[in-house]
């Protein structure tokens, strides 16, 4: 027989529906108001007042954005390096959690300290510099791939989940004749699937945001400038745009190259930028959400 609810219980409920509510409106909310900006015609954005919807719905702000001829090669250069870097990343990473996550390994606290140093201290913009010269990566695309193979917070979360599989899988296989290359690829790594899936959504996230590697490395070669940083630029030419307009006397001006006719402001185009930026990674990230929530429980359990 189902119990009868009672006040209590329907104001609890309530109460429950009632936060999750608040809280789904403040979430949504940011990402909503600057859609609907970027949505908006440059001269009523800066009347203020647009929340969830544009008022004069344009697609000036977008065509100010994709009318650079830049933004095509800095698009093809990102989806490059994201697919590049998320697979060798991990490639590399997994194989040496792989390593770490056994006891018996010969030398495995010194290698293990030797992989916590430098997560806490670091040789600096300078030294890094330098070591990337002397590599030969200056205007280089493997500037991108190389320095980034390990992540060492990614190797922890790795090894954890290494380490929380039972041990009769891998002590069956090695019983059998199997060595360790085999043990890890026809065995570890297929029924890894949650981890995997975490640190591709980690790797894949940090190239395509990633913006301060070309700005330090990539000075004479512009065509591999990666989209973040050609963004970047966008919204510095419109708010310098803007700078000129307001010296003039009007809230708006024509960007000439930058917009080709087309009348915009800086917060319009920021926005605009932010919703091209990060929509790929919205959509991706609805098919891994569930190995995403599994992937980082089960690897933060054992450590």
């Amino acid at each position: 027989m189902k119990a009868k609810r009672t006040f209590g219980d329907l104001l609890l409920v309530f109460l429950v529906y009632a936060t999750m509510a608040v809280m789904l409106v403040a979430t949504l909310y940011p990402f909503l108001n600057s859609l609907a900006i970027s949505l908006n015609n440059a001269d009523d954005t800066t009347r203020g007042g647009v929340t969830f919807f544009p008022r004069a719905f344009t697609f000036r702000n977008y065509e100010t954005i994709f009318k650079n001829d830049k933004i095509y090669t800095a698009y093809f250069i990102t989806v490059a390096r994201t697919v590049v870097g998320t697979a060798s990343g991990i490639f590399f990473t997994s194989i040496l959690a792989f390593a770490l996550a056994h006891r018996n390994l010969t030398g495995r606290k010194f290698y293990t300290l030797y992989c916590l140093v430098p997560m806490y201290f670091g040789g600096g913009i300078i030294p890094m510099y330098m070591l990337i010269r002397s590599m030969g990566l200056l205007n280089n695309f493997w500037v991108y791939i190389f320095p980034n193979l390990v992540n060492l917070f990614n190797m922890i979360l790795m090894r954890s989940y290494f380490q929380s599989l039972p041990e009769a899988l891998e002590e069956s296989a090695r019983i059998d004749g199997a060595r360790y290359y085999a043990v890890f690829w026809r065995i570890i790594f297929p029924i890894s699937t949650p981890i995997i899936a975490t640190i591709c959504l980690y790797i894949g996230v940090f190239h395509w945001n990633s913006w301060y590697d070309a700005a330090y490395y990539i000075i004479k070669r512009q065509e591999l400038k990666p989209m973040q940083t050609v963004l970047l630029s966008i919204i510095n030419e419109a708010a310098y745009a803007e700078r000129i307009a307001a010296n003039a006397g009007g809230a708006v001006v024509d960007m000439g190259n930058i917009g080709r006719g087309k009348v915009v402001n800086v917060r319009s185009v920021t926005m605009a930028t932010m919703i091209v930026t990060i929509l790929p990674i919205v959509m991706v990230y609805p098919f891994i959400q569930r190995y995403f929530i599994k992937g980082i429980m089960i690897g933060s359990i054992k450590g």
